[in-house]
C-alpha cells in the first residue's frame, strides 16, 4: 500500500477572465503532485529469527525462567535456544525497588549462589510493624506472614544484574535495549512469538532517515514476564478473555529513595513497615524502611490506585511518611 497526494482539480485562470482578454500571457498551468511518499513500515520486511523459547522481560521472573528451562534441557541432554528480550538499555535499569528476598526459590534454582557472590549480604534480623499517627506510633501484632527470619535485604537492581550474569553463563541470549511491541500469531490463532519495536521514529512516530524495522522472534514457546501491567500481556488478556471470571488485580503507586545515613543511626537487618498516617482510614497503603549494609537505608511508600481524594499526591505523602518514620 502506498500513500498518494491526490491533486485537486483547479480551473485555469482564463475561466475567470472575460472573453475579450487583456492578458497577453498564456494561461497558467498548475503542476500536479505525482511523487509517492512510501511508508517504509508498510513495505520493509522484518528480519526473522527462529528460537525455541522467547521470553519478554529480563526481571527476576524472566531470567529465572530462562535459567530453569536451560537446566531442564541440559538434564535431558537436549540443546535448546532461549532468547530474552529486555526493553531497558541494560539489565536492572528498570528494576529499582529495594527488596527483602526469601531465598527458598533461589536455593532450588542456584544452590551455590553464595559461592557465586550473589548480592545477598544483609540478612533480615529484626521485624517491626507500627501504626503511625500524626504525633506518635504504636506497635502492631507481628503477623506470621510478615516474618522475615532467614530472608535477605538487597537491592533488586543489583540482584537482577547478577542473575543476568548467571543466565549468560548458561548460554542464554539476552538482548537489552529492544522492546517487544507485538505478539505474533499462527494461522490458527495460536501465539508463535513476538516482534520488537521499530527504530528511528520521530516524536510523532514517523520514520526518520535512520529508520529500521524491528525483528521477529518466532518461537515454540512464548513467555511474557514483562511486569504486572505489561502491554503485550494486556493484548492477550483481551484476545483470549483471560480475565473472565477471575479476580481482578489491584495496583498501587510505589515511591522509593535510597539514603546513606550516619553509622550510629543504622539498625543492621531491620525490616520496618508502617500503616496509618499520613493516609486516612479510607486509603490503602503504607511505608517501608529496610536497613542494608554500608549504612544504606531504602525508604519507600505505596498508595493503592483506588484512593478517593483527587487532591492526594502520593509523592508528598511519601515525604511526610519518610520524616515520620525516621524521626
Amino acid at each position: 500500500m502506498t500513500y498518494r497526494h491526490l491533486s485537486r482539480f483547479i480551473p485555469s485562470i482564463s475561466s475567470y477572465v472575460p472573453s475579450r482578454r487583456l492578458l497577453t500571457t498564456s494561461s497558467l498551468r498548475l503542476a500536479s503532485v505525482t511523487d509517492e511518499a512510501v511508508d517504509p513500515r508498510l513495505v520493509a520486511e522484518r528480519v526473522e529469527e527462529e528460537t525455541d523459547v522467547v521470553i519478554v522481560g529480563a526481571g527476576p521472573a524472566g531470567l529465572s525462567a530462562a535459567i530453569r528451562l536451560k537446566q531442564l534441557a541440559n538434564s535431558e541432554g537436549k540443546e535448546i535456544r532461549v532468547v530474552v528480550i529486555e526493553k531497558a538499555s541494560e539489565l536492572g535499569a528498570h528494576t529499582l525497588s529495594g527488596a527483602v528476598i526469601e531465598p527458598r526459590a533461589l536455593n532450588e534454582l542456584i544452590p551455590d549462589w553464595k559461592d557465586r557472590n550473589a548480592p545477598l549480604n544483609q540478612p533480615a534480623l529484626k521485624d517491626s510493624i507500627r501504626l503511625l499517627t500524626e504525633k506518635s506510633s504504636y506497635p502492631l501484632p507481628h503477623l506470621s506472614q510478615m516474618s522475615n527470619k532467614g530472608n535477605y535485604i538487597t537491592s533488586l537492581n543489583s540482584f537482577v544484574k547478577w542473575l543476568g550474569k548467571q543466565a549468560e553463563d548458561a548460554d542464554i541470549e539476552i538482548y537489552p535495549g529492544f522492546a517487544a511491541s507485538e505478539v505474533l500469531y499462527n494461522d490458527d490463532g495460536s501465539v508463535c512469538g513476538i516482534a520488537t519495536n521499530d527504530m528511528g521514529l520521530d516524536k510523532n512516530f514517523k520514520p526518520k532517515d535512520n529508520f529500521e524495522r524491528g525483528m521477529e522472534f518466532k518461537a515454540k514457546v512464548t513467555l511474557l514476564a514483562e511486569g504486572c501491567h505489561g502491554s503485550l500481556t494486556k493484548t492477550l488478556m483481551r484476545k483470549f478473555n483471560l480475565r473472565e471470571n477471575r479476580q481482578p488485580q489491584t495496583y498501587g503507586i510505589g515511591i522509593k529513595e535510597v539514603w546513606e545515613i550516619v553509622p550510629e543511626k543504622r539498625i543492621p537487618g531491620l525490616v520496618f513497615h508502617s500503616v496509618g498516617y499520613p493516609l486516612d482510614f479510607k486509603t490503602y497503603g503504607g511505608g517501608f524502611m529496610y536497613h542494608m549494609e554500608d549504612n544504606i537505608v531504602q525508604i519507600g511508600f505505596v498508595v493503592a490506585l483506588d484512593y478517593q481524594n483527587p487532591h492526594l499526591s502520593p509523592y508528598k505523602e511519601f515525604q511526610v511518611n519518610s520524616m515520620n518514620n525516621t524521626s
